[in-house]
């Protein structure tokens, strides 16, 4: 078990490689992976149960601890991400598919990785995966009123359809995860090790099945997707940080909010797409984990460096 939790934990801090390797392969041998397509939904349920079973009431004790701040970074969350989706796919020159796919990306709640990349970049863990939780939560209520609002001037949109399927895919999904550590606390600490090869597995698996469905597209048009889910990630993470900042929030908390507005649940854009829309749409969101497993490192990297700069000059002044 301990050589298994040691590879576990490779994989888990090496997922942009896998991404990107799948990716690749997927694009170029479609034929390989298209046959996962239609577990893309059971398997974003997997993760989602995962993260129920890491879930603890200490993490939503977070939220009572410090609701202000919990509210700001929801509200980040589902503020600037669909705004500047909006405003992407209403002005730059994209397909319809495209446009619903940038959207629906952008409506989605924060990504589990974000507190990963919280931890790493020296920013408040605690506020992140409190952030993750709430906004995963009203992630079915809030995606498809977004959704609604945003797209359903273009596009026949069926909030409630979303909905359902939201609650389907993530809710029960961490409310059984929740259920099965309550009832099965020691068993559950000894699998826990394993989790992050399950979910990377599950999300490799997503994303290489939407590559192999639109190898064709992505060929065609994929430099163009890359270049608007680079931006849309990269304002993401920018804007997050001054919205903190605007509220006069401490660093560690800026960082926080900015890698968890920057990091989104493309696993479930890319589910919800391929549910309700089309393969095409659901594009922008396995582009989307490829780029922001990226993107992630970089942002923690550069926060973590200028937090260390910070602490050295500190401590040069107090000398």
């Amino acid at each position: 078990m301990n050589t298994l939790a040691k590879f576990s934990n490779f994989v888990g801090n090496t997922f942009a490689v896998w991404v990107l390797l799948f990716a690749a392969l997927a694009f170029y041998d479609p034929n390989a992976f298209t046959w996962i397509a239609p577990y893309i939904v059971p398997l974003l349920g997997v993760v989602m149960f995962g993260m129920g079973l890491t879930l603890s009431p200490n993490d939503f004790k977070e939220v009572f601890k410090r609701p202000v701040e919990v509210l700001i970074g929801v509200i980040a969350q589902f503020l600037i991400m669909p705004l500047v989706a909006f405003l992407l796919a209403r002005y730059l020159p994209v397909s319809r598919e495209v446009a619903l796919g940038i959207l629906l990306v952008g409506c989605c709640p924060g990504g589990t990785a974000s507190n990963v990349m919280t931890y790493l970049a020296k920013g408040d863990t605690a506020l992140s995966v409190a952030v993750t939780s709430v906004s995963t939560i009203l992630a079915p209520i809030l995606t498809p009123s977004l959704m609604l609002l945003l797209a359903g001037k273009w596009l026949s949109v069926s909030a409630a359809a979303l909905f359902w399927s939201i609650v389907k895919v993530v809710l029960i999904p961490i409310i059984l995860g929740l259920i099965v550590q309550a009832l099965f606390q020691k068993q559950v600490k000894t699998f826990i090790p394993v989790l992050p090869l399950v979910s990377v597995i599950a999300i490799v698996a997503i994303v290489a099945a939407v590559v192999g469905q639109n190898q064709q597209a992505i060929a065609k048009s994929g430099l163009a997707i890359f270049l608007i889910v680079v931006i849309h990630n990269g304002l993401g993470l920018l804007l997050g940080y001054w919205f903190a900042k605007l509220f006069r929030l401490s660093a560690p908390k800026q960082k926080a909010i900015s890698i968890e507005v920057g990091m989104q649940n493309s696993g479930l854009g890319a589910a919800l797409a391929t549910a309700h829309f089309s393969p095409l749409a659901a594009v922008p969101s396995a582009i989307f984990s490829v780029w922001h497993n990226i993107s992630g490192p970089i942002a923690a990297t550069y926060f973590r460096k200028k937090s260390e700069k910070e602490e050295a000059e500190q401590s040069t002044f107090s000398a």
